[in-house]
């Protein structure tokens, strides 16, 4: 698979974060050549405070965290973002037809031909939800036309050693897509973590290193293959 100019790329994240995270560098690579759009399940605030309950505090974390969304995927010049803002930590809570429905509509609408998205055995439940929501979703039928990978999540996806991601599509970074994606995830006020854990910027570093080095190259990222369709 090649992704170029004719492509859709639709990206389905659990909270916003995932999407820098999960594929920021393929982001700085392609997103001003490809049409992109994101769209975000929870929002991910309400699960760090002690209960569900949705206070004026809880919702201006909220409306802050898409604040830096939108200021984090600006740098890549991507405005179709979607926030539905479901329970962040609760979408089992969440009837998964429902989460079906959020993800249908806008692939009718889209029409993407590239889908990322969250690997089934992460650590983090919600990612685990999302990804089970967008197989179902993407269930090939008469006409299908769809890509589906599953990008990794530091500080989820490496956590889950009974289950390691086993990449099998790489996509090279040049140092500026690197640092780009690294100054895109900074925006996320407390995401980035001192070193050792892995979701510093030593730890993007280290993890692009490392996806570069299965591939001889400097700096990638790795990606899960789901279901792709050669032509």
């Amino acid at each position: 698979m090649v992704i170029n100019n004719n492509d859709r790329i639709l990206i389905i994240a659990a909270h916003p974060d995932d999407e820098i995270l999960g594929c920021g560098g393929l982001l700085s690579k392609y997103a001003n050549q490809v049409e992109t759009s994101i769209v975000f399940i929870a929002e991910g605030d309400s699960c760090r405070f002690d209960t569900p309950e949705l206070t004026p505090l809880v919702l201006e974390k909220i409306n802050h965290r898409e604040d830096c969304a939108r200021e984090a995927l600006g740098l890549f010049n991507i405005t179709d973002i979607e926030f539905n803002n479901l329970p962040c930590g609760r979408l089992d809570s969440v009837d998964i037809i429902d989460i079906n429905k959020i993800i249908e509509k806008k692939i009718l609408s889209f029409k993407p031909t590239i889908i990322l998205s969250h690997y089934s055995q992460d650590t983090n439940n919600d990612h685990r939800i999302v990804s089970r929501s967008v197989h179902m979703s993407t269930r090939p039928v008469i006409g299908f036309d769809m890509n589906v990978l599953s990008f990794e999540i530091l500080s989820s996806t490496e956590w889950n050693l009974q289950n390691p991601f086993k990449p099998s599509f790489f996509v090279e970074l040049s140092e500026d897509d690197l640092t780009k994606k690294i100054d895109a995830i900074k925006i996320y006020d407390g995401e980035i973590r001192e070193f050792p854990h892995s979701r510093s910027s030593e730890g993007v570093k280290c993890l692009s290193q490392y996806r570069g080095m299965q591939i001889g190259v400097n700096y990638a990222e790795a990606f899960y293959v789901n279901r792709i369709k050669i032509q």
